[in-house]
């Protein structure tokens, strides 16, 4: 950690908060980094809004455990699963009565965006155990999607394609459908012995369902393989995500200007090379004034520094964090 000074300087305080894990950290002005934890997943859409502002604050009790009661110049606080208005409000509701209840407090998508740019015209995609997108304009204009998976329309992510190739191999198995490498690296991937097996654990609730986004790996593994039906879902995720960052320039009238791009999560931190490639290929086509810009570091260093920016920091501070964040290793999941 940094070196503890005095308790009377005031810190900023970070969380990035994803649907796997969820980092915070404590900063002095100078963009020190003082203390660093990290959790599970704080996404309320997968334990709960009261669970996720309780695991937060959690995380920022053990950080002002390690810097002391110190003045909080700044607190910004990014979750995945905070797509909307009013789940926006029930998480403020939740950390009210706290030293950081007067936390800027939005989705995470806005963190990636940060970590991969500074320019006031941007496009940001996240790919990780779910899509979202964002698009932010110079005038102020945002545009944002609900995210709430089939229901508003996405497809995409760690979860999908394990929804996905658990389909495909179900079909290979009973014959329904094509052959696939799936039908068998499947229930590898869970420790068991057939499609059956996956299939019935899922029903039971002896897996639990969220736990398909594990499969992802898997399925980019057979793809590099060259097994036709994963190689189809790369494709179709890359689809997924060319259409999102198209569709919001669309939306923001930014489609033929030169600006980022702004790629993050999970999956796409794998640097699949048919999964990026066909990315790139798609938004040359579609969009060919853009660049893409792919962010594979660790995601709370966006929220960092919008964090100190919140708090007035100057520019070296704001460089001094990212280039620590950019090397330090993440804290343990407690």
């Amino acid at each position: 950690m940094g070196e503890v000074t005095s308790p009377d300087e005031p810190l900023v305080i970070a969380v990035d908060g994803g649907g796997s894990k969820t980092d915070a950290v404590a900063l002095g002005l100078d963009g020190t980094v003082l203390a660093e934890a990290r959790g599970t997943t704080s996404s309320p859409h997968l334990i709960g809004m009261r669970e996720s502002a309780d695991l937060v604050s959690a995380l920022i009790g053990r950080l002002r455990e390690q810097t002391g009661p110190r003045p909080i110049a700044a607190a910004n606080l990014y979750l995945s699963g905070l797509d909307l208005p009013g789940e926006i409000e029930a998480f403020r509701a939740g950390i009210a009565g706290t030293p950081w209840a007067d936390a800027t407090v939005d989705n995470d998508l806005f963190a990636l965006l940060r970590a991969g740019t500074d320019e006031a015209d941007a496009v940001a995609v996240v790919c990780g155990t779910g899509i979202n997108g964002v698009g932010v304009r110079a005038d102020g204009r945002t545009i944002r999607y609900p995210s709430l998976g089939t229901i508003s329309g996405d497809w995409g992510g760690g979860w999908h394609l394990g929804e996905r190739a658990l389909w495909f191999a179900a079909r290979a198995a009973d014959g329904r459908g094509a052959a696939t490498v799936l039908e068998q690296a499947v229930p590898a991937a869970f420790g068991l012995a057939s499609v059956q097996e996956v299939i019935e654990a899922l029903h039971f609730g002896r897996l639990p369902n969220r736990d398909l986004a594990r499969l992802s790996p898997t399925v980019f593994a057979c793809a590099r393989d060259g097994d036709a039906i994963a190689g189809s879902l790369i494709d179709e995720q890359a689809e997924e995500i060319a259409t999102l960052a198209v569709t919001t320039l669309r939306r923001l009238d930014l489609l033929g200007r030169p600006l980022p791009v702004v790629l993050g999560g999970g999956v796409i931190g794998g640097r699949d090379e048919r999964l990026l490639g066909t990315i790139e290929r798609l938004l040359a086509e579609r969009a060919p004034a853009a660049r893409m810009e792919l962010v594979t570091a660790r995601p709370i260093l966006g929220a960092a520094l919008l964090a100190l920016e919140s708090a007035g920091a100057g520019a070296t501070a704001v460089e001094n964090a990212r280039n620590t964040l950019e090397q330090r290793p993440a804290a343990v999941v407690q």
